[in-house]
């Protein structure tokens, strides 16, 4: 009786240790896969062989997934694009993150441009859960614009007429004005020869 109840504790004991080790097993599984997914981004190529990665991180309550891409020479464009959701909420994802990520992956690689697909994946592991468990694209955030350099003002440039010469309109005694002086001097008194020296000029005209 004894001997039975001691294989009984014993055999007890085994299967709890056995059992500690596979959740301690299926424990450490989770933790390496949920690092993968966190640390290691997946990598693919479009249809178009634009390289692209695929990097998760948490926002929140929420998962973030941002795809970015580079087209191949010479023309090399650069792309990216933002995913939110809530996978999480999905017992499927919480088991293998990494593979409801891939499902995603295999969508964006029959595309020609990865960022100009469906704007709500749902991947065959969680399909059946609602909208905000699947990853919905986020809208583009619009890029700030750069202020325009300020036109230079430029006064208009007046075109000056060239200046004729002044044609200077003189007075009757103005040309004559020395001979008119001199005779005014000789033929006239001192105190009328202003006046000699007009009267002169007027004449001399």
């Amino acid at each position: 009786m004894r001997a039975r109840v001691l294989v009984l504790v014993v055999a007890t004991w085994v299967c709890a240790c056995h059992a500690q080790s596979d959740t301690g097993v299926n424990d450490a599984n989770r933790q390496q896969q949920q690092r993968s997914i966190w640390d290691e981004p997946i990598r693919f190529s479009t249809k178009s062989k634009d390289a692209c990665t695929m990097a998760v991180s948490g926002a929140s309550d929420s998962t973030r997934l941002r795809v970015s891409c580079k087209g191949p020479a010479p023309a090399g464009r650069t792309y990216h694009c933002d995913f939110q959701g809530k996978p999480a909420l999905c017992r499927a994802y919480s088991l293998n993150p990494r593979h409801y990520f891939t499902q995603i992956m295999w969508e964006l690689r029959k595309l020609a441009h990865a960022c100009q697909g469906a704007k709500l994946y749902r991947p065959p592991m969680c399909k059946r859960h609602p909208d905000e468990v699947q990853m919905s694209l986020l809208p583009a955030r619009p890029r700030a614009a750069k202020p325009q350099a300020g036109k230079a003002v430029t006064a208009p440039t007046r075109k000056t007429a060239p200046k004729s010469p002044k044609t200077t309109v003189r007075s009757p005694t103005e040309l004559p004005q020395s001979k008119a002086a001199r005779m005014a001097t000789e033929y006239c008194w001192k105190s009328f020869q202003g006046i000699c020296t007009y009267i002169i000029g007027l004449f001399k005209n």
